[in-house]
């Protein structure tokens, strides 16, 4: 989808059920939203996954440079907000990296977690990037694409299919979009800025990264107070592509620790997500002495002890709670869930597959019966 903030259009593409916590994740220079597809992939059965091209590049609009990162992380909020997200885990690599911790000291209120991946709070030498800009902008990004992949993977993975996708999305980087973004590394430095946030932080680098290395990880890891340092094995400066898995387990880690740590809170959040803040608030306010031991216990075990597990979507956990529930003939469950559809993302004609299953499985009848729920239900929630 295509987005506008203020004189760009930005591509932007978003994953994952429209009512979960979303993260959002920024690439990096001379690449585009793509080299983060193993971790969406993975996030978005859980998270609602947006992944915006930054100003030029992908299939953003490419305007004159130079940029600022400053202004770069306005676009990211922009993305946000055209997207109606108040609030957002961030996670960035390289000038991604450096967008993210600029996005969160300029709206700290709007950043849950932050994960800076292969970056620094400066990457000096700054003569180095003007250096290049002029390069490609006098010939083209051919001029820089085997020296800088030889920077992004690691040596044995140079010839393999991973530093072959990278160097497709850095020819195909528009020159202009990719000076003017190097031009903004060059005038970077996120220091002060950086010392001052106060949002929990992985910090990730590769024990192979030449351009942002272990050091400077080390650096911005003691910027953050309490952020949290990992060393990613067999690494260069791309891990997302080059260890995909490895970048993936240290997000979901990083990004889930509440389920495990206080289910109860987990599961109110997760409840909230699905059923909506306002039935939830309702339930709660009805409560008596008769019912709450029984609603703190479908709050921790059913909410936070299984919609939290990151083995199927939301998606895929909203549509078995459709179809368990039709088979079953639990009518009040079953509209409740059907209501739940606009957080989770089903569609009206899933709910109609599902609803055939259940008639093939579980007998015409009770199918009938939820389809005629279902559409009285749909009905009602278009009207309001």
């Amino acid at each position: 989808m295509f987005v506008t903030v203020q004189d760009l259009t930005i591509h932007v593409q978003v994953e994952g059920p429209p009512g979960a916590d979303a993260v959002l994740l920024l690439h990096s220079l001379g690449t585009n939203l793509h080299v983060w597809d193993e971790q969406a992939r993975v996030l978005a059965r859980q998270y609602r996954v947006i992944r915006p091209d930054l100003r030029g590049h992908g299939l953003t609009t490419v305007t004159p440079g130079p940029y600022a990162i400053d202004a770069l992380a306005r676009d990211a909020l922009g993305v946000l907000d055209a997207l109606g997200v108040e609030v957002a885990h961030v996670a960035g690599i390289s000038i991604g990296g450096m967008i993210a911790q600029s996005l969160a000291a300029q709206a700290p209120q709007r950043v849950k977690r932050l994960v800076l991946v292969d970056t620094a709070l400066a990457i000096p030498p700054a003569q180095s990037w003007t250096d290049r800009a002029a390069l490609v902008r006098a010939q083209g990004m051919g001029a820089v694409v085997e020296a800088v992949v030889a920077r992004w993977v690691t040596a044995p993975a140079l010839q393999g299919a991973a530093a072959h996708g990278l160097r497709a999305m850095l020819r195909r980087t528009d020159a202009e979009g990719y000076a003017a973004a190097a031009e903004a590394i060059a005038a970077a430095d996120l220091t002060a800025a950086t010392r001052g946030l106060a949002v929990p932080t992985l910090v990730l680098v590769g024990d192979q990264d030449a351009a942002t290395p272990v050091a400077s990880a080390e650096a911005l890891r003691d910027a953050i107070p309490g952020a949290v340092l990992e060393v990613l094995a067999d690494a260069a400066h791309i891990p997302t592509v080059e260890r995909p898995e490895a970048v993936t387990a240290a997000l979901v880690r990083f990004l889930a620790p509440d389920a495990v740590a206080d289910p109860l809170e987990a599961g109110m959040a997760v409840r909230k997500a699905v059923l909506g803040a306002a039935h939830v608030a309702r339930a709660s306010a009805a409560a008596t002495p008769m019912d709450a031991a029984f609603q703190d216990y479908i709050t921790r075990s059913v909410w936070g002890g299984i919609w939290t597990r990151p083995g199927l979507s939301r998606h895929t956990r909203s549509l078995l709670t459709l179809g368990l529930m039709a088979a079953l003939g639990r009518e009040g469950e079953f509209v409740l869930h059907v209501r739940a559809t606009r957080n989770t993302g089903v569609t009206p004609e899933e709910i109609a597959e599902v609803l055939l299953q259940v008639g093939a499985y579980a007998g015409v009848p009770a199918a009938n019966h939820a389809l005629k729920l279902a559409k009285q239900t749909l009905a009602e929630m278009d009207a309001a």
